[in-house]
């Protein structure tokens, strides 16, 4: 899967000023990525394709509606990652004059999915007869309004697009508050997790799991991908000088910037030698997965803002192809998953260095797919029955 994440939003959290943001070009500008996947479908025809959209700034008719189009345009390939979105910039960019709180979000954000996907079940599978000799296009008691009333939305229905390859996009979540694991434990087909130290990733990867469990899910239905940034070279040598010119090129600043925007909280109102793990402020909670060094020690602000911008938070596994390989297999077999999520480090080069080096070898080990064995995007993140 190509996977893009999107922000609707300039961001000014830190200093008060969009200058930060704009002059390190920490997610600005940012295109829309919906347009993007419809040109990208038209040359693919088995990777999947997913993207960010929020559920706070749209009514669900539009997005059902948009997602089963998109579903269509890619043959089923289309997968869409649910955020709540957290920034009060974006909430601005939409008429609102403060973000809602969060758990509020996350309860429009489980109805919003409700209409979603009563939508997507208003056409029956067969409901397109296309009958020429009686003249009956759809069968139309196979199509049904949904009348849905909640607290948030109201919608009549039915969809006006025939049921798509999957009945609806997969769906992608990346949630790490309670609010957010419940979510994704009730509707994800996968979920994107930030979780650098291995101990974490395995006790995150058995909380979901047992959450999807509980309701009655098959967790082999909801697959954990880990975010990781390979760093190839022909020998470790040139792997760690690539690492070593690729990070120098993070300011402390670039990074504050971004993380700020990420956190909705002004990292300028800390000293940048303050210890992260220490910090009691809610709006630092959320992150504190990525606040540790790998000992276990606690990273300062200005250390972890420096993370941020090299790698979102994500390990980089450094070295050869052999090596990098190592390392995935290590921490996949220590932790479990499902699969990684790879950020690369330059485009374009980087994903292509891991598709011809690491992958032939993790398939030499047995540990990688020789070819694809479902047709759809929630195939690929199944495994098997």
């Amino acid at each position: 899967m190509v996977f893009f994440a999107d922000l609707n939003f300039i961001s000014d959290t830190f200093r008060g000023s969009i200058e930060p943001a704009l002059r390190y070009a920490t997610q600005a500008p940012e295109h829309d990525p919906i347009p993007l996947l419809s040109m990208i479908a038209a040359v693919t025809s088995h990777v999947g394709l997913g993207a960010t959209f929020s559920t706070s700034y749209q009514h669900p008719y539009y997005a059902a509606r948009m997602w089963a189009t998109l579903d269509h345009l890619t043959g089923g390939r289309a997968a869409w990652n649910i955020v709540t979105s957290l920034n009060q910039n974006q909430a601005a960019n939409y008429g609102q004059d403060k973000l809602d709180p969060g758990e509020l979000r996350y309860e429009k954000a489980h109805e919003f999915i409700e209409v979603c996907q009563q939508l997507w079940n208003s056409w029956d599978e067969d409901a397109v007869v296309m009958d020429r000799q009686n003249a009956i296009f759809v069968d139309a008691s196979k199509v049904r309004r949904i009348e849905f009333e909640g607290r948030f939305y109201k919608s009549r229905g039915p969809l006006n697009v025939v049921r798509s390859p999957q009945n609806g996009p997969a769906l992608i979540q990346a949630g790490t508050s309670p609010k957010g694991i419940e979510l994704a434990a009730k509707y994800a087909d996968a979920v994107f997790a930030i979780h650098p130290r291995a101990e974490d990733a395995a006790s995150y990867y058995a909380d979901v799991k047992n959450r999807v469990s509980a309701l009655g899910r098959n967790p082999d239905h909801c697959a954990i991908l880990f975010g990781v940034q390979p760093i190839i070279g022909e020998s470790e040598a040139e792997a760690l000088e690539k690492q070593e010119e690729h990070n120098s090129l993070v300011t402390v600043d670039g990074g504050m910037a971004l993380l700020s925007g990420h956190l909705n909280f002004d990292l300028s109102a800390l000293s940048p030698d303050d210890e992260m793990m220490s910090k009691t402020e809610p709006e630092l909670q959320r992150a504190r997965r990525v606040y540790r060094k790998e000992n276990g020690e606690s990273m300062t602000v200005s250390e972890v803002a420096q993370r941020h911008g090299q790698s979102v938070g994500l390990p980089q596994f450094v070295g050869t192809a052999s090596s990098v390989a190592d390392q995935l297999e290590a921490f996949f077999d220590r932790v479990g998953g499902d699969g990684f999520m790879l950020s690369p480090i330059y485009c374009p080069g980087a994903i292509e260095e891991f598709v011809d080096l690491v992958v032939p070898e993790l398939q030499r080990r047995g540990r990688f797919r020789t070819e694809y064995t479902g047709v759809t995007q929630r195939d690929h993140l199944r495994q098997e029955d």
